[in-house]
């Protein structure tokens, strides 16, 4: 039988510092810390070198990397005999194809074309050159004369390519034209097959067809059947074919017990399907929900205003989404447009030369990753409804597109998947590094248009989840955030102080001017997010910092970007960024971060107990069970230094730990309060009333946090109080015992947070 999921802990797997064998040696911490299953990344063979293992080359082997088959199997065992059990991530939309010869699969494909027994595997579009496979990956279509023979294989410095059987004699450029395969330059925005997003080295997988799937899960089939795993995490299950037929299928393969969640990125107003066999999403939505719940809403016009000084007004951020999406669709994912295109035009019987303006408008007025789930049925007729009032020239192209819907499944499932594609690139990877205005609010599954979540919001979604989704996962941190837990809580105390940040960051301006108004205005929370509370800045931070601007001045595309990096902007960031390192706004920052940690760390502690204590099933990303201050990856995937953890278990002395310990310790004590107990909201009493949120679980676990305690400081609690249900209650936190209406100031006499559980059965 498998282990009950009551927690997770994720483990970022990687070949090169923390194998199969390193887990196996934290697994007593992790039992002392009260994790009940460790949650891995992808664990499959993956591209050499790989430090994050999404782009997985062989799906049917455990990656040597990791320690194989058998230390996995040594992981599992070890794991069992503490009571805890595997989660495991699988990729199943696309495998790593940047080293071909890595990959058995692609490299067959490239060698035998669609002769090959693996050329159904692939989405591979065989009718952009005359039956070859287009591989955009040379600086330039000259570079084809550069090719050398050797052997049975073409090559250009690293890059290798198979020769077909019989087609070797001649120079390179000669036997290049033989081959089932085209090499291409990069720039011409051409791509012979379905990619992840528009990354050319992940080539999508056709798990529609049962074969492919049977053969892509032969390995996790294997981890089911012999006990190895009790659960999985889907990777970006919306770029499949079929999300729903993919997920029935794997239910049919994991068993009615297994653990699966989806990496599903839902929109504020987008329910998750009910029909799907999961039990849950990966925690996007309720980590928005958590955290948008200690943003305070009096500072929304503040930080608005100073925003709108940068020039751009925020009100022009839903329209600015809008453009962003069209263009990820015309520009970023032009040849995913060609191909939806030549297939929309044969179903339909007709072509229109306004036929991508309408894909691209139609697809900008989607506000979900793809909307062909039963429970969003409306999303699309609305969007086309939208987009022909907004755009009455493209009603004939528009026509067209409905009438291709209605008849060919391709031409759905590709617009689907050109929509799911162009929100990332256009939302998370563009819009979120633009949008300065409170950059806390940025965040994978968030909307930073939406300024936070009420109180009465919050608890209704928590009952919501209770009742219909109770083992979906809880996150606060994930390999994919774009700043860890507590940097986005200390970024979000600028909410309470929005004044006095604008007379900052405008004094600062104009002490030391960034290249870019609103680039400076992005950058200043940043460093706020992880400037240390000493003030000093070490080598290692330093670059850090370096390489996270870089990556969001890139990854907003205003001045710079990756495929056309502009040197004199970057330089000029960089020299900014010393410049605030080594100037007179040093002593400032620190003085700012001094004035706000405590409420920062406040923040930081009620989130982290409401993300282990409130419906579903939390997951501890490494490390955060401490104060953290990662940014983006690759900076939240840094190796973790245990030894400081387990020393800080043992002293208990830590309040971060202490909850995490204390939170974890409660769910394995009352595992029925946590799967099946239901969700209460308690409301307090008295003039700070607002600054208190509260909620039971069953009748027999209680959680109680501070809020927007920068108001609070300078208000104090008052006579404001809690009445507890009738018992008496131990804070698991402090030891302190409560029974009856308890005033707020004594239930946080020692820590801004409280777990209370019943001590008279």
């Amino acid at each position: 039988m498998p282990s009950r999921v009551l927690s997770t802990y994720r483990l970022q797997m990687r070949g090169d510092c923390f194998t199969f064998a390193d887990a196996e040696k934290q697994l007593d911490y992790l039992a002392a810390l009260g994790v009940s299953h460790l949650y891995l990344s992808p664990i499959l063979t993956a591209a050499e070198g790989s430090t994050h293992g999404y782009d997985v080359t062989d799906p049917t082997t455990v990656s040597a990397a990791l320690g194989g088959p058998d230390g996995l199997a040594r992981l599992a065992a070890a794991a069992r005999a503490r009571g805890m059990g595997l989660i495991v991530d699988i990729v199943p939309n696309h495998v790593g194809v940047e080293r071909p010869e890595q990959n058995p699969w692609w490299w067959d494909v490239l060698k035998h074309g669609r002769e090959s027994a693996y050329s159904a595997f692939f989405d591979i579009d065989w009718d952009l050159a005359d039956g070859r496979i287009v591989l955009p990956v040379l600086g330039s279509d000259d570079d084809v004369a550069d090719l050398v023979v050797d052997g049975d294989r073409l090559r250009l410095g690293d890059l290798v390519y198979p020769i077909a059987e019989g087609t070797a004699d001649g120079t390179g450029a000669e036997v290049h034209e033989r081959q089932h395969y085209r090499l291409i330059g990069w720039r011409n925005g051409v791509c012979g097959y379905r990619r992840f997003f528009s990354i050319t080295s992940l080539a999508g997988l056709r798990q529609e067809d049962r074969a492919v799937f049977d053969a892509t899960h032969v390995e996790v089939k294997r981890w089911f059947e012999e006990g190895l795993v009790d659960g999985v995490r889907i990777d970006h299950p919306d770029g499949l074919s079929s999300p729903a037929g993919y997920l029935a299928w794997l239910r049919e393969l994991t068993g009615p017990d297994a653990w699966i969640v989806i990496e599903k990125i839902l929109a504020a107003d987008e329910p998750l399907e009910p029909t799907l066999p999961v039990a849950g999403t990966t925690g996007y939505d309720a980590m928005r929900e958590i955290g948008g719940v200690f943003i305070d809403p009096s500072g929304e016009e503040a930080l608005t205003n100073l925003f709108d000084s940068t020039g751009v007004p925020h009100s022009s951020m839903p329209d600015l989404a809008r453009i962003l999406k069209a263009e990820a669709v015309t520009e970023i994912l032009a040849s995913e447009l060609a191909r939806l295109r030549r297939v929309i035009a044969a179903a339909a019987g007709a072509d229109h030369d306004d036929l991508p303006a309408a894909v691209a408008a139609l697809l900008s007025r989607i506000g979900v990753y793809r909307s062909d789930y039963r429970s969003l049925a409306g999303v699309l007729p609305s969007a086309f409804a939208e987009t022909g009032a907004a755009y009455p020239h493209l009603a004939a192209p528009l026509a067209l597109i409905a009438a291709a819907l209605a008849v060919s499944t391709e031409a759905e499932v590709r617009l689907q998947q050109l929509c799911g594609a162009a929100t990332a690139k256009s939302m998370e990877d563009c819009l979120f590094y633009r949008d300065a205005r409170l950059v806390s609010l940025n965040e994978v599954g968030s909307e930073p248009h939406h300024f936070g979540v009420g109180v009465a919001e919050f608890h209704q979604r928590a009952a919501v989840r209770a009742r219909m989704w109770p083992a979906t996962m809880v996150s606060l941190t994930t390999h994919d955030t774009k700043r860890g837990e507590d940097v986005r809580a200390r970024i979000g105390v600028l909410s309470q102080v929005p004044s006095l940040w604008a007379e900052l960051v405008g004094k600062w301006t104009v002490n030391t001017p960034p290249p870019d108004a609103r680039t400076g205005l992005f950058l200043w929370q940043n460093l706020l997010g992880v400037w240390p509370a000493d003030g000093r800045i070490g080598d290692g931070l330093r670059q850090r910092i370096h390489a996270y601007a870089e990556k969001a001045i890139r990854e907003a595309a205003v001045h710079t970007t990756w495929n056309d990096p502009h040197e004199d902007f970057e330089s000029a960031v960089h020299t900014w960024l010393d410049a605030v390192f080594d100037g007179p706004v040093a002593a400032e920052m620190t003085s700012l971060v001094a004035r706000l940690d405590m409420h920062a760390r406040s923040d930081a502690l009620g989130q982290k107990l409401i993300a282990l204590t409130a419906p579903g099933i939390p997951d501890v990303y490494q490390g955060t069970e401490l104060w953290e201050d990662s940014l983006v990856d690759p900076d939240n995937r840094r190796p973790v230094d245990y030894a400081a953890r387990r020393d800080a278990l043992d002293a208990n002395r830590h309040p971060k730990l202490r909850v995490v310990s204390a939170a974890l310790a409660v769910r394995r004590d009352r595992p029925g309060t946590f799967t099946g107990g239901g969700y209460t909201p308690m409301l307090a009493d008295g003039p700070a009333a607002d600054h208190l949120l509260a909620f039971a679980r069953g009748d027999d676990v209680l959680t109680a946090v501070t809020r927007h305690t920068v108001r609070l400081s300078e208000t104090g609690w008052a006579d404001t109080s809690l009445t507890l249900p009738a018992g008496t209650w131990t804070d698991r936190l402090t030891g302190a015992d409560h029974a009856g209406t308890v005033l707020a100031a004594e239930l946080f006499a020692d820590l801004p947070a409280a777990l209370l559980e019943r001590a008279d059965g």
